[in-house]
């Protein structure tokens, strides 16, 4: 049986529950107007006691905040590993590509080799480079060059091709003991012979002074599509065939416009490149023998 004491207090506590409930907000409201005024009055002694406040709770919300940051890392963690998993089955499937493009080169090599000795035929021309630094970009709204650092004492001659990374530049234009000038494929002074890798339409590439280039003396049947490849033709001894140029990136009524490989703009190392083609300007002269 419960004791009588305990029933009494339970009846004496429930009006004061009551009570307290009823006026709580208005208990509440009037501590925090005591203690704004207390704030007003001492601002040292409110200012020290939130901080004893703060440091007293400061381990527990840094125990609270460590799993939050825990897992955070955790699933930082996760993610990582997914992106890295994903990218090497990327690099995979690539690999197994590049596998099977490489065995494809390695066969047409050895049946070009067998064809070349079949007919006998005349091998490419040798080729020789020099590898120069960009110093300047002299350009105008008419004239579109660069100068580097390697001239005649490095056997830098008139006419060679100018190479960057995966496409012709332009060609060497000026000779100097020290430095050499190349004209660019965007100046309004190129012109190349070059071919349409696919539908092997020959043309001419033609600078004008912009971003891009354009396609000179194609017939209107000629079946061009955007993102063919351009090469050059080998026509005229200037350039050897086979030279990546830049891709077809628009073809209508204003004609065919080409982008080049190689961004114009940013080039800081140039191949020049010698290939010693019968006739080309590179060659040496017999009085430079």
């Amino acid at each position: 049986m419960k004791p009588r004491n305990s029933g009494s207090v339970v009846r004496l506590a429930a009006p004061l529950r009551a009570l307290a409930q009823r006026f709580s907000f208005l208990l509440l409201v009037l501590a925090s107007v005591a203690l704004m005024m207390v704030g007003r009055i001492d601002a040292l002694s409110v200012d020290s006691a939130r901080a004893r406040v703060t440091d007293a709770f400061a381990p527990i919300l840094d125990a609270i905040s460590r799993p939050a940051a825990t897992a955070a890392h955790v699933v930082e963690s996760v993610v990582e590993v997914q992106n890295a998993f994903e990218e090497n089955q990327r690099l995979k499937a690539e690999n197994a590509r590049l596998l099977q493009w490489k065995q494809a080169a390695l066969r047409l090599e050895a049946e070009n080799i067998s064809l070349r000795s079949l007919l006998k035929a005349t091998p490419e021309p040798s080729s020789s480079f020099i590898t120069a630094r960009v110093i300047a970009a002299p350009g105008s709204s008419f004239l579109r060059t660069l100068v580097v650092t390697a001239g005649r004492r490095d056997g830098v001659r008139k006419g060679q091709a100018a190479i960057a990374g995966s496409g012709l530049v332009g060609r060497v234009i000026e000779v100097g003991e020290w430095s050499a000038r190349v004209l660019l494929l965007t100046d309004i002074n190129t012109r190349i012979p070059v071919v349409l890798e696919r539908s092997r339409q020959r043309a001419v590439m033609a600078g004008d002074n912009s971003d891009q280039t354009r396609l000179l003396y194609l017939p209107p049947e000629a079946p061009v599509q955007v993102g063919e490849r351009v090469v050059t033709s080998g026509h005229g001894g200037q350039f050897p065939p086979g030279l990546p140029v830049g891709v077809v990136s628009s073809a209508g009524e204003r004609g065919v416009r080409v982008q080049p490989n190689v961004d114009l703009s940013r080039v800081e190392h140039l191949q020049l490149v010698e290939f010693s083609l019968p006739g080309s300007e590179a060659e040496p002269s017999s009085e430079s023998k």
